[in-house]
């Protein structure tokens, strides 16, 4: 028993030191660099070589050539195969749902920046004519365009391939409004490649979306206010029409109720556009635009069609005629009482141009209300006596015919009483004028007398 309590009470031999898990001691142990004690130091991964040669490809077509007649053919042509080898690239990732290396985004974003990004040169055109001109100027394109191309369907293949955090990465803010600025080329095919990316763009930067829509919105309001002002006559709309298709698109998918935001952007920017004199080049765009505001909200119509009315042209017969069909379309969405509402400056306006045939639509809408007969016809009367009698062209003669022939089949006794009160108020008109032209002659004889 002695001996085993002496194995007990002996001693111990003394253990290997326990390694410290305290974290000061983890602290130590690794190193500033990140790397643990007797680990040497990695060199950075090395690019892959498809990535590698891709970026310098990239690079090499940052140079732009203007074509002119000095340049070196050969070199512009091995710029666009090039361009041709760096598209292909591009898409085939897209093809394989393999992303675009981070290197090779900023490349060509570099390089998509340097062949586009550009000063506009002054308007060869600046005056467009209305689109049955047989006499319009041939258009502005641009020489290189051979570039121009390709370097636009590279910028849509990638942006069609990255995705939304990719892009948010590489395309910012100023890259929007240079891209932004490209509308005002004069080549159509340039606008129409830059319509295709910019409306892609707005897709898919969800966070860029109110920008974009500001920046379009301000673009629409310099045009209306240089296009309006001193030299006026030195100004193009390029680019208008274009811009007006993203923001049908956009409209299209706006939800109801509308923001005020949006209802404001209809107030302040769409409808201004109708004052100026070159609203034929991009009418029906904009009609497409406001159509789609009367859809989801058709309370919104009474401020449409009013400011309509208000940038009613004087002398220029085509854009009457424009905006006659753009109110036609309004009032087919609008429900009865809303048209009763709207009637009277409508119809006054319309018996105006009582010469055109979309006249007869507006007198059929309002001859369902015999209440509205009533407020409009007089005006009506009055303008159709006044064609028959004055006006010097056969065929608005004939149209204004058929206008009255309708209108006496429509409300025969109507009609007479207005043509009744119509030779009244001439009658009274003359009577007025032979007043004033005797008392005309009395202060120039008393006035010769005095002389005398």
């Amino acid at each position: 028993m002695g001996a085993a309590v002496a194995e007990v009470t002996a001693p111990r031999a003394p253990s290997a030191k326990r390694k410290s898990t305290t974290l000061r001691f983890l602290f130590e142990l690794e190193k500033p660099d990140g790397l643990l004690p007797g680990t040497a130091k990695l060199p950075p991964p090395s690019p892959e070589p498809e990535a590698e040669s891709l970026i310098d490809k990239i690079a090499s077509c940052n140079r732009v050539f203007t074509f002119a007649d000095d340049e070196c053919v050969e070199e512009r042509d091995a710029k666009a195969e090039r361009l041709g080898e760096v598209l292909a690239a591009v898409k085939s990732s897209e093809k394989q749902q393999q992303p675009l290396d981070h290197r090779v985004m900023v490349a060509l974003v570099k390089m998509v920046g340097a062949n586009l990004f550009r000063a506009m040169p002054p308007p060869a055109c600046p005056l467009l004519p209305p689109p049955d001109d047989e006499e319009a100027p041939p258009m502005a394109l641009a020489p290189a365009w051979q570039h121009l191309q390709v370097v636009y369907d590279i910028l849509l293949a990638a942006v069609t391939a990255a995705d939304a955090k990719t892009l948010r990465h590489h395309v910012d803010r100023a890259f929007l409004s240079n891209l932004l600025a490209l509308f005002a080329s004069e080549d159509p095919r340039e606008r129409d490649r830059l319509k295709t990316v910019y409306h892609q763009l707005y897709s898919k930067l969800t966070c860029e979306r109110a920008f974009m829509r500001r920046s379009m919105g301000a673009a629409f309001l310099r045009f209306v206010h240089e296009s309006t002002g001193p030299g006026a006559e030195r100004h193009h709309c390029c680019g208008v029409a274009e811009l007006l298709e993203i923001c049908g698109s956009i409209i299209n998918g706006f939800a109801v109720p509308l923001k005020e935001e949006h209802r404001a952007f209809l107030a302040r920017v769409l409808l201004p556009l109708h004052r100026t004199r070159w609203v034929h080049a991009y009418h029906r765009q904009l009609a497409y635009c406001v159509l789609q505001f009367v859809h989801k909200e058709p309370e919104l119509a009474d401020g449409v069609v009013r400011d309509v009315l208000r940038h009613w042209p004087v002398t220029n017969c085509q854009k009457e005629v424009l905006l006659i069909e753009e109110l036609e379309e309004i009032l087919e969405i609008l429900e009865p009482k809303q048209f009763e509402k709207l009637a009277v400056p409508i119809c006054s306006r319309i018996a105006r141009c009582v010469s055109s045939c979309s006249s007869q639509r507006f007198l059929e809408l309002a001859s369902a209300s015999p209440g509205l007969m009533e407020k409009i016809l007089p005006a009506f009367v009055a303008s159709i006596e006044s064609n028959m009698e004055q006006h010097w062209s056969k065929c608005v003669q004939q149209v204004t015919a058929s206008v009255k022939s309708l209108l006496e089949q429509v409300a025969p006794d109507l009609y007479a009483r207005c043509v009744d009160a119509l030779d009244a108020r001439r009658s009274e008109d003359e009577a007025a004028a032979a007043v004033r032209e005797a008392r005309w002659r009395k202060l120039e004889m008393a006035a010769a007398a005095s002389q005398n």
